[in-house]
């Protein structure tokens, strides 16, 4: 027999899956009432079409994740850049100030 591999690797995600997976279930019209609840019992182009779209939805999530996160690192290279030599920038009460690193404080 083939071993089952759907096991959810985070099992803090069950709950938000099985949300996604009813609101889906709803979204292509199959009213998971009308079977108790329990979507175990359904036709398999039903099935087939919710789960299509759990993936092509967690596939725009992940896709707009990676977007923030290469902006995020763009934006940062970019102030890195940007930054004059021998300058480094210091926070106080929420305001940038640029402090030279040659010159001693007073």
């Amino acid at each position: 027999m083939p071993r089952r591999s759907n096991r959810i690797l985070n099992p803090q995600a069950r709950q938000a899956l099985n949300q996604m997976k009813y609101e889906i279930a709803s979204q292509v019209g199959v009213d998971y009432n009308t079977y108790g609840g329990y979507l175990g019992d359904i036709p398999a182009r039903e099935a087939g079409r919710i789960g299509g779209q759990m993936v092509k939805q967690m596939i725009a999530a992940a896709e707009q994740s990676l977007i923030g996160q290469t902006v995020a690192g763009t934006q940062a290279s970019f102030a890195q850049a940007l930054r004059p030599q021998g300058f480094t920038s210091e926070t106080t009460s929420g305001f940038n100030v640029p402090t030279n690193l040659n010159v001693p404080k007073s």
